[in-house]
């Protein structure tokens, strides 16, 4: 029986590598991973991982310092975050 694996280069789902923190303070992904065929996949399995919370509260903090969502709105987003981190912390 044969099986079917996929090769990943060895920075697949490193957020670091593939969403790194820019030179303005914001997260890109570098122009070294556009020509790679698994960009898409590799950037969502990033993003599902525990780094990805941390992104996702990164973009509340910065929404609620430009006026883009209020206290609460900041609040409850950053409350469902930190469940959600703590939920994959005991799986």
């Amino acid at each position: 029986m044969t099986v079917n694996q996929k090769k990943f280069p060895p920075c697949f789902a490193d957020l670091e590598s593939v969403f790194p923190m820019g030179e303005e303070g914001l997260r890109q992904t570098p122009e070294s991973c556009m020509p790679c065929c698994y960009k898409t996949e590799c950037l969502r399995k990033a993003m599902a991982g525990k780094g990805g919370i941390a992104v996702r509260e990164e973009m509340v903090d910065r929404a609620y310092a430009s006026g883009m969502v209020g206290f609460f709105e900041r609040w409850s987003r950053k409350k469902a975050l930190t469940a959600r981190k703590q939920g994959k912390d005991q799986s």
